[in-house]
């Protein structure tokens, strides 16, 4: 009996410890998944923080100008005004569809180059001289973000364009531009404008170009020469002028004044002074004195009027020597150095005043308009 009882104890005890293994080695039920939180809420808010946390881009940034003047411009530029007529010339070649209108109206015979878009751009006028004044009721309705203006800065550049700034709330800025540096002056342009490809590729094309052309210049011996303009004949462009950087560089520039005008117009001298400079060479500007020159009996004895050597400057849309003295000028250099040395510039005129009038103009040049450019330009 006694061993009966401790068979049953001993059974009881291992049962015990059965249950007690089982229950310890039992996994606990999940929590019901209305029960659980979700990380959700957690990844939304991590989300919200870093974009909170992310730099925002710039809506404005400040630009240095060529007469030192800092500039605060929006952080990019899609409209853009010009400040007069050479400024026009120069950024139609990098930016014409930036542009919110023209300082002056095309020449008439700019039509046949130009897109029509782009002919009948409103005329917004110009800060100095010229044709028209600005217009700073339109210039306000353009939308323009910045007024560009390009060229030689006049002596009260920095005022005028701090009053102007002032008074319209728009950013005006100045970059100075010389014929040996325009290169340099379009790759300013891309930094302002936010387009350093495009101006680069006009960059290249401007200092390639003057330094063939320099280095003709340097290897002939410079033909005697004046640049005559007016309806009588009688203003020259004068050595050391502006207006005068491309026939000082491939030229001995006859006209030798005390006082160079800085306008297109030149200086006014008279008919003995010309007999005296007697000139081997005379170009004449559009729209002059080209027709009448040669009969002009009071010139009869001047060495380029005897041998024939006087020549029209061509032009469309603009004058290629200038007027206003912007980056045709190039055009001007190519025509005048293989006008003047026909064996040191041994290029095709024809192939490269096509190239230019892409670049620039964004003109397909035919052969036909190129003929009539240089009509009165090249030989006799």
């Amino acid at each position: 009996m006694k061993a009966t009882i401790i068979k049953i104890a001993a059974l009881l005890l291992a049962l015990a410890l059965l249950f007690t293994l089982a229950a310890c080695g039992k996994t606990a039920e999940p929590a019901s998944t209305a029960d659980a939180p979700t990380a959700a809420p957690e990844t939304t808010a991590a989300a919200e923080t870093t974009e909170a946390l992310q730099p925002t881009e710039p809506q404005t940034r400040t630009f240095t100008d060529s007469v030192g003047r800092t500039v605060e411009l929006p952080a990019e530029i899609d409209k853009v005004a010009l400040s007069g007529p050479l400024a026009q010339i120069v950024l139609f070649a990098l930016c014409p569809d930036k542009l919110v209108g023209i300082s002056n109206d095309w020449s008439s015979d700019a039509e046949e180059y130009l897109d029509p878009a782009y002919f009948n751009m409103p005329v917004i006028g110009q800060l100095y001289g010229g044709k028209g004044e600005l217009n700073l009721e339109t210039l306000l309705a353009s939308g323009a973000q910045v007024v560009i203006d390009v060229g030689e800065p006049k002596g009260s550049i920095v005022e005028d364009l701090d009053a102007l700034q002032e008074q319209t709330g728009i950013p005006f800025v100045h970059i100075t531009a010389h014929t040996d540096t325009m290169g340099d002056t379009y790759r300013m342009l891309g930094e302002l404008l936010n387009m350093p490809e495009e101006a680069e590729a006009l960059a290249q094309y401007c200092d390639s170009t003057y330094a063939r052309i320099s280095q003709i210049a340097q290897s002939v011996e410079k033909a005697k020469i004046l640049y005559i303009t007016g309806d009588e004949g009688l203003n020259v462009i004068a050595q050391g002028s502006y207006h005068a950087e491309v026939i000082d560089l491939l030229s001995d520039n006859l006209a030798v004044v005390d006082e160079p005008s800085s306008k297109g117009t030149g200086n006014e001298v008279d008919v003995e002074q010309i007999l005296i400079w007697n000139p081997d060479i005379i170009l004449v500007a559009p729209d002059s004195v080209y027709a009448t020159i040669g009969d002009d009996p009071l010139l009869q004895e001047v060495t380029a009027i005897k041998n024939g050597a006087f020549y029209e400057v061509p032009h469309g849309p603009y004058n290629w020597m200038g007027f206003p003295p912007s980056v045709q000028r190039f055009l001007g250099m190519l025509w005048m150095a293989k006008l003047l040395y026909p064996d040191a510039a041994d290029y095709d005129l024809r192939e490269e005043v096509t190239t230019y009038y892409k670049l620039f103009y964004h003109c397909d040049l035919t052969p036909e308009q190129y003929d009539a450019l240089v009509a009165n330009s090249i030989g006799k």
